[in-house]
């Protein structure tokens, strides 16, 4: 940006951006059985590998899980992916994840995460809403923390988000935010 002002190669690879972090998110393809299928293997490769998180789902009201988000930044960054919520075990909807960033980045990653509705009232809050943005009012936790979460810490927080399974290398500094999407695969 020079002034304010976006410029030609800027918004250039910033779709450059956007467009590889659609890749190999599935678009386009086999739909609800690819998402399910990818969501019931992160769910296992989530709790075998992290043994806490199953007693957080149970406890849970319902989680989104996102398999595979691709990001991708050069100054202008995107990332992209598609999950499934689960309420009690069994998917009820579906959704995308969009994210634009602006600021100083460079690289490209993969990774999954999943978001634990800790309330009745935050899960409705999610579904109601015609799109749902992320936003401080959902803790982050690292895969390390995950393995531990405790109950005193989920009974705060209506909403705690676990990222795991990253892959690449993304560095800088941005501003962004997430939302999310009822689909129809």
């Amino acid at each position: 940006m020079i002034n304010g002002t976006m410029t030609r190669r800027g918004l250039i690879l910033g779709g450059a951006a956007l467009g590889l972090a659609a890749c190999n998110n599935g678009i386009g393809s086999n739909g609800a059985a690819q998402i399910d299928a990818r969501v019931e293997a992160t769910q296992s490769f989530l709790f075998s590998r992290y043994p806490g998180t199953q007693d957080l789902a149970n406890r849970a009201a319902g989680v989104l899980y996102m398999p595979l988000i691709t990001e991708a930044g050069f100054g202008i960054g995107g990332s992209y992916g598609r999950g499934a919520l689960r309420i009690q075990g069994v998917t009820v909807d579906y959704y995308s994840a969009a994210k634009g960033t602006i600021g100083f980045q460079i690289g490209a990653q993969q990774y999954a995460h999943a978001l634990f509705f800790m309330t009745p009232e935050a899960l409705e809050d999610f579904r109601r809403a015609s799109g749902w943005a992320a936003s401080g009012e959902i803790r982050y936790a690292t895969p390390e923390q995950g393995a531990s979460i405790g109950k005193e810490t989920t009974e705060l927080d209506p909403v705690i988000a676990l990222v795991f399974g990253q892959q690449g290398l993304i560095a800088g500094a941005t501003l962004g935010g997430v939302k999310y999407t009822r689909i129809i695969p």
